[in-house]
């Protein structure tokens, strides 16, 4: 169990950090001032010596604090009935602006949160003082305000890749918003043919892709995935499916798509933000990682996460990767793909197959998945876990943890270590730690106490593993190295 002066510096580097993912967690109590704040204030910092925590706005205002008037702990996500509705509207936002209302309607989306299409208006008109429509339409039009600025697509092409269903909508919402019509704004040139839309996406603080390229390339498929100068992949969003392009750009990657994929521009945007971790303040984790010597934070700065674009596809990759090296999981991997996967024509060489989707898994006979080379029992797992997701009963989607863990652990086959995993790469937990992973223990040189000694990483423990596993694969590489005689390995 933690001790409170542990707990408390976890605090101090979270709040140093205003990473939204601990909003309501804790709150910050400011003795100079008697004012007790968020995490995500956007005040001033005060100094560490003036500041203490609490778990609640109610034991800050027993302890004689006042809310901040800029940050309002009111509206944090906790546990308290009020509270509960902030972190639901905050949800269904996240939720909408990465497209969810395109695929399906307000009370799916209700639905999928645990609550009524009623429920769920009258809690975002109480919360931001706007329907889910309202927040909806808002987010495309500043998505198309960029794409106007920023790209060389039509108005035609700019008002479907933003969410809107048909041009005249769009330009009526656009003129009564904005007070002009998007023409305007129009970059004065005209549209190419280009094959591929690009957008550039920076990054919070320092960003280094290095490590991104290399985990993607370690697993890549063929078919699906290919390593240049960047990261290429066939992918299927909904109904559109295409081939994108990330590479490193001046702040963060810059993201290339077909236009085959503009329709879903705003999932994909959320998708690729989400798998490279450019929203982490790596140097503010770095600073409560720090001090432990296990984690070598001075010798490898600014580590983020590296995660998959597809939540059910990190899923599909963990259950394959139970038990197994990631060399034997990837050749299971390639052979699903090329048994269930879909053709593809992309115009790229080397992209030419998509990653098959919970449907196609869920129809799939478990002892043909079972001839590729896997036990039954697992084949089993992947069939369950298809037909989970396709059904509704299973939701895996980034920022939704919690009811991917409980959804996970409800299937046969799925223990502790792939809900983690998952959890890590696909659901974007910033505190999901695998305690039982092999490569995790031998970095630590401990088989017992792993879960014990990561407390003190809380509540950035998966930036922890992520660490360790660099650090196993290192001392591989050096060993691997070290045994080489005239060139080769004995």
């Amino acid at each position: 169990m933690i001790s409170e002066a542990d707990q408390h510096a976890i605090w101090h580097a979270a709040a140093e950090a205003r990473d939204s993912r601990f909003d309501g967690v804790f709150f910050t109590c400011v003795t100079s001032t008697g004012i007790y704040c968020r995490c995500v204030c956007p005040a001033r910092m005060p100094k560490r010596a003036n500041r203490i925590f609490h778990r609640s706005a109610a034991a800050a205002e027993k302890a004689g604090f006042r809310p901040c008037l800029l940050c309002r702990p009111e509206k944090a996500p906790g546990a308290a009935p009020i509270d509960q509705k902030q972190r639901l509207a905050a949800q269904a936002v996240s939720r909408i602006e990465a497209g969810a209302l395109e695929e399906q309607g307000l009370d799916d989306l209700a639905r999928d949160l645990g609550v009524t299409g009623r429920h769920l208006r009258r809690v975002t008109v109480d919360v931001f003082g706007a329907a889910p429509i309202d927040i909806a339409q808002t987010h495309r039009l500043l998505t198309a305000k960029r794409l106007l600025t920023e790209t060389q697509l039509s108005v035609t092409e700019i008002a479907f890749a933003s969410g809107f269903q048909s041009v005249r909508r769009f330009n009526a919402l656009f003129l009564e918003r904005y007070g002009f019509p998007p023409s305007r704004i129009r970059r004065a040139r005209i549209a190419t043919q280009e094959p591929t839309l690009t957008l550039d996406l920076v990054a919070r603080g320092q960003f280094d892709p290095a490590s991104h390229f290399a985990f993607f390339a370690s697993r890549a498929i063929t078919g699906v995935e290919a390593l240049g100068d960047g990261y290429a992949r066939t992918l299927k969003i909904g109904a559109h499916a295409g081939f994108v392009s990330i590479r490193p750009g001046p702040r963060g990657v810059k993201l290339s798509m077909s236009h085959s994929l503009s329709p879903a521009l705003r999932q994909l945007v959320a998708m690729v933000r989400g798998a490279f971790d450019l929203d982490a303040d790596a140097s503010a984790i770095d600073s409560l990682l720090g001090d432990d010597a296990d984690l070598d934070v001075a010798g490898d700065p600014g580590v983020r996460l590296p995660g998959g674009l597809d939540p059910f596809e990190v899923a599909m990759r963990a259950v394959l990767g139970q038990q197994v090296t990631i060399g034997a999981a990837r050749k299971l991997t390639q052979k699903i793909v090329d048994t269930f996967g879909s053709p593809i024509e992309t115009g790229v060489a080397g992209l030419d197959r998509l990653f098959p989707d919970a449907a196609q898994i869920a129809a799939a006979d478990p002892g043909m998945i079972a001839g590729l080379g896997m036990p039954f029992a697992r084949a089993q797992t992947l069939q369950r876990l298809g037909a989970a997701v396709t059904e509704g009963k299973l939701l895996l989607a980034r920022g939704a943890v919690a009811a991917g863990r409980e959804g996970l652990m409800a299937l046969p086959g799925i223990g502790p270590w792939t809900v983690e995993y998952v959890a890590l790469r696909g659901l974007g937990d910033p505190d999901a730690f695998p305690a039982g992973d092999s490569a995790i223990r031998a970095a630590l040189g401990m088989k017992i106490g792993v879960e014990q000694r990561a407390e003190r990483w809380r509540p950035w423990r998966a930036y922890a593993a992520v660490r360790l596993w660099r650090k196993h694969g290192r001392t591989i590489a050096q060993k691997t190295a070290s045994e080489k005689i005239g060139g080769e390995v004995r």
